[in-house]
């Protein structure tokens, strides 16, 4: 009994019995799922596949080509700059550059760094390129070394291997051959920086610069960059994933920019620099037909290619100190007192006025005395010039007289007829950087001085180009042209033409009215006052023109810098910086001028002793450089001008 074990005593677990069923439906669910799964994703591709292959095929075969395929911009040529003769002044000269395009270089530092030792490359290219980099568009080649050297690329050339996404190309380099004697004139081009593509953005031209890295900064480049610069073509190119062109498909020609042709005679202006030497100062030369410049220089200057590159930091340091200030064109930009020079206007203005008459006079003891008061007005001369009609006050440059007249005209009618002479206005050369200078009034003191009155002693200061008066030596020039051809005003210009397909002569804009209410005998008047300052033997450029062997006309200025209250002027005394200018405007031949010349030379002294001797060389080397020049001179010249008393008959 205890050997037996009851079927309850230790019962046998059951195995589980399958479901068949179950486990049917359950693989059924999931296979329904997966092919569900299945099919919804094969949808999603064919929906994609439809999206990309029909729907939107053309936007992204666009965005495929634009991998490809690439519109790599072709600068213009930029036009050159040639002078009145035919020699060039500003030419485009190849150089080659190292260029990078930095997507496509998959560690940049490290490869400048390379660079640095294979090629030179220094940290301001580095710099230049980063800015460069900051203002182009993506995938767009940059110039990372510019000048390359011969050893320079073939240094490259040898381990072009390790640098797929470099290449030296050819570039063209503005290149100004006669440097700092043109560059207040031709100015320069400069990198085409944020302000300039601002500027172009903003006028709708910038589509235009794609490519060009260079635009005119100063001077004639800027004035005329519109007709410098040409049309920017284009090459569409295929590209591989490396930047490399594979092959061109199409391509539209840059359009070259015109060359100009400008009125200048470079030998002249390089005449003058010589004659100038280190003294401060400018001189312009100007044909008094057209007013077309033929010779404008400013001294101290500096070489404009130093800017085309990119000047270093240090050289524009220096020139920004340079006490001298050669940034700036004395020419057009110099303002200074007039002082004597503007005498032959006043007598013009005094004449049409009836304020003065041909055979009015008026004693000049050394000074003169404001009505009404003890103020006293020397003259230059202390023992005074005594009786004075307006052909010695100009001959002598007698101070008195025109005090007086200043103080019958009054600073209205005076302030008035100065301005239609070119005093206070730009003359409307074509160049950016001039200033108006000052021609005072009552409502410019008012304004610039807080409200203070016009006082009759700024009328009487301003009578002999003095006091708040400033002018340029442009202005002066414009001024006496204006007188030479009897009230006829012109525009001075540099531009004579535009070399392009069809030539542009240059067209005179006509910017301000002529005078024309003055009777013919009051010009002739102040011109032979300025013909016997040169032949008189009282006139005050008398040494200068002494045997000259032809007929010239001018007015010497001496302008006051620092005020002397009183004294006598001793130049031995005070600091160079406050010695007088000396001014000397001119024009020859007396019946055929051909030439005016305008003189101001910084702290130099007087005007007949250091300005008309050098007025003097210029038409010499103008009228007689040429045997026929100077024989056919000396035949045209055998009468002297009218004397005062034919004039009024006439």
């Amino acid at each position: 009994m205890f050997g037996k074990l009851s079927k309850f005593s230790s019962p046998k677990q059951r195995e589980k019995i399958r479901n068949g069923q179950a486990e049917k439906n359950l693989f059924v669910r999931r296979a329904l799922i997966a092919f569900l799964g299945v099919l919804g994703l094969t949808g999603v591709l064919l929906t994609n596949l439809y999206h990309l292959q029909v729907r939107d095929y053309d936007t992204y075969q666009t965005r495929s080509n634009g991998n490809r395929i690439k519109l790599l911009p072709i600068p213009p040529v930029r036009g050159l700059i040639y002078d009145r003769n035919g020699k060039v002044l500003a030419e485009n000269l190849t150089f080659f550059g190292l260029y990078i395009v930095p997507e496509k270089v998959n560690n940049l530092d490290e490869t400048l760094l390379e660079l640095k030792s294979l090629v030179g490359l220094t940290d301001e290219d580095i710099e230049n390129f980063r800015k460069e980099r900051a203002r182009s568009s993506r995938y767009t080649p940059i110039l990372l070394k510019p000048n390359l050297t011969e050893d320079q690329i073939a240094r490259f050339s040898v381990n072009q291997y390790r640098f797929p996404s470099l290449d030296v190309q050819p570039y063209f380099k503005r290149t100004y051959p006669y440097g700092d004697v043109l560059t207040h004139i031709l100015g320069y081009v400069a990198k085409i920086n944020d302000k300039d593509k601002q500027r172009l953005q903003d006028e709708g031209k910038f589509g235009n610069y794609a490519g060009s890295h260079d635009i005119g900064k100063l001077g004639i480049e800027k004035f005329y960059e519109e007709q410098l610069h040409g049309q920017t073509g284009f090459e569409e190119v295929e590209i591989n994933n490396r930047g490399k062109v594979i092959r061109k498909l199409r391509d539209q020609p840059a359009v070259a920019g015109g060359s100009i042709r400008l009125t200048l005679d470079v030998e002249l202006q390089q005449y003058i620099s010589s004659l100038i030497g280190n003294e401060k100062g400018a001189i312009v030369v100007l044909d008094p037909k057209d007013s077309s410049i033929l010779a404008m220089v400013t001294n101290p200057s500096y070489d404009n290619n130093l800017f085309v590159d990119g000047i270093s930091g240090k050289d524009y340091k220096q020139l920004l100190d340079d006490e001298a200030r050669p940034l700036y064109s004395r020419a057009t930009q110099g303002t200074y007192p007039p002082a004597s020079t503007i005498k032959p206007f006043m007598a013009v203005a005094g004449l049409t006025e009836n304020k003065i008459t041909s055979g009015s006079t008026v004693f000049d003891p050394g000074y003169w005395i404001l009505p009404g008061t003890t103020q006293r007005f020397r003259d230059w001369k202390r023992s005074g010039h005594g009786r004075t009609d307006i052909n010695k006050a100009i001959v002598e440059s007698s101070d008195t007289y025109f005090y007086q007249l200043a103080y019958d005209m009054g600073i209205d009618k005076m302030s008035d007829w100065m301005k239609r002479f070119g005093f206070g206005v730009k003359t409307g050369i074509d160049l950016a950087e001039e200033s108006t200078g000052i021609m005072p009034s009552r409502e410019w003191k008012q304004k610039r001085y807080k409200k203070q009155p016009w006082l009759a002693a700024d009328t009487i200061n301003a009578g002999i180009g003095q006091g708040y008066w400033i002018s340029t030596p442009l202005q002066l020039a414009k001024a006496t042209a204006v007188l030479i051809n009897n009230g006829k005003v012109n525009t001075p210009h540099l531009m004579m033409e535009v070399m392009s397909i069809e030539n542009m002569p240059y067209q005179d804009p006509l910017l301000y009215d002529d005078i024309k209410d003055v009777p013919p005998r009051f010009w002739q008047i102040a011109k032979l006052g300025m013909y016997n300052v040169l032949h008189a033997s009282n006139g005050t450029g008398r040494k200068a023109f002494a045997g000259v062997p032809y007929r010239a006309a001018g007015k010497t200025g001496t302008a006051q810098v620092k005020s002397l209250k009183g004294k006598d002027y001793d130049k031995n005394a005070i600091a160079k910086k406050y010695h007088d200018h000396a001014w000397f405007i001119g024009y020859a031949p007396y019946d055929n001028p051909k030439m005016v010349v305008s003189i101001i030379l910084e702290n130099a002294g007087g005007g007949g002793s250091t300005a008309a001797p050098i007025a003097r060389k210029i038409m010499d080397y103008m009228l007689l450089r040429s045997n026929t020049a100077n024989a056919e001179l000396q035949k045209n010249e055998q009468n002297s001008p009218l004397n005062l008393d034919e004039i009024n008959n006439e």
